[in-house]
């Protein structure tokens, strides 16, 4: 026998190879389950599902009256019927789903000013084009992409969010491009940290929030948004999906949340805000997010409390 090798005591039984035949497609297809069972987990944390995220999630209806839908009927033709271009089975970088888009849609319904930060492909402002009232002005805010040098990012930005941003910024043409709605949309070019917002403060009926989601422009870009906020108006913030994809949205918004009543919106990574009757806001700074400790209450939002952050 050569040296370093071990006697060979016995080979295979019958018996040996049958349960070797058993176990290995077992073991396979175990792995497979897994794999398969750990997407699931995934796909059902980042549509709400299982432990509650900070934001208390909220069916649109508490948006707004558009959702209520009739006991018998589902929804009311009037107040929710829109023309929609849908995304269907394809995979289109940063755009909404379907019924984000839908909700998105419906809200232009009853809304005069609109703005949206991060253009993309021009599909929320084409549907707030397509389905607002006749008088209706939309304006939307992207890098342009001749100057993507203009993109700022701050420490504790992550560079993948950076890398997201620029790509959504690459061609000039539109979805709204050539439609007979263009006329109402405003195209506004420029890095929206450095966006003058004050020709805007207190006149939006509807704002989005979907340009880069780090998480110093999500916080920038926040400021902005509850500024030109109009008494009655809603902001509405795409990509809430956990505390392991969009971090800096995740993170950004949870720390607002401790001093606004946002909504995480049921079946969709939106979260909201309406404001009610008070002005709009002046002066509402973010703190950086840090996680609260196991068992801690959001903070009771007060009428006093509101009033406090809308004071010049």
């Amino acid at each position: 026998m050569e040296e370093g090798l071990l006697p060979v005591t016995g080979s295979f039984s019958l018996l040996d190879w049958i349960l070797l035949a058993i176990i290995v497609p077992l073991a396979t297809a175990l792995r497979v389950v897994q794999r398969h069972y750990s997407r699931l987990r995934l796909v059902r944390r980042e549509l709400g599902g299982g432990k509650p995220w900070v934001l208390r999630r909220v069916p649109a209806s508490e948006l707004s009256e558009q959702f209520r839908p009739d006991p018998k009927l589902g929804y009311v033709p009037q107040l929710t019927e829109v023309t929609l271009v849908c995304l269907g089975p394809q995979h289109v970088i940063g755009v909404t789903s379907d019924y984000e888009a839908w909700i998105l849609a419906v809200l232009a319904k009853k809304a005069h000013v609109m703005f949206e930060f991060g253009t993309c492909t021009g599909r929320t402002a084409y549907l707030w084009a397509r389905n607002s009232p006749p008088d209706a002005r939309v304006h939307t805010l992207t890098l342009d992409p001749d100057q993507t040098h203009l993109y700022k990012s701050d420490a504790g930005d992550k560079s993948q969010d950076e890398a997201d941003a620029l790509q959504e910024t690459l061609d000039k043409r539109y979805l709204y491009t050539g439609t007979n709605v263009e006329y109402k949309i405003n195209q506004i070019y420029g890095d929206s940290k450095e966006f003058d917002d004050s020709p805007y403060v207190g006149q939006c009926d509807l704002i989005f929030i979907d340009g880069s989601h780090a998480q110093s422009y999500v916080e920038s870009d926040s400021n902005k948004a509850l500024r030109m906020l109009k008494p009655g108006g809603i902001i509405i913030w795409h990509d809430y999906r956990g505390p392991h994809r969009s971090t800096g949205v995740f993170h950004a918004l949870n720390s607002l949340g401790s001093r606004l009543n946002l909504m995480h919106i049921e079946g969709t990574s939106f979260v909201a805000y309406a404001m009610g009757g008070a002005k709009p806001f002046s002066n509402c700074a973010l703190a950086r997010f840090s996680p609260p400790a196991a068992g801690a209450a959001q903070p009771h939002v007060t009428p006093d409390l509101i009033a406090s952050w809308t004071r010049d």
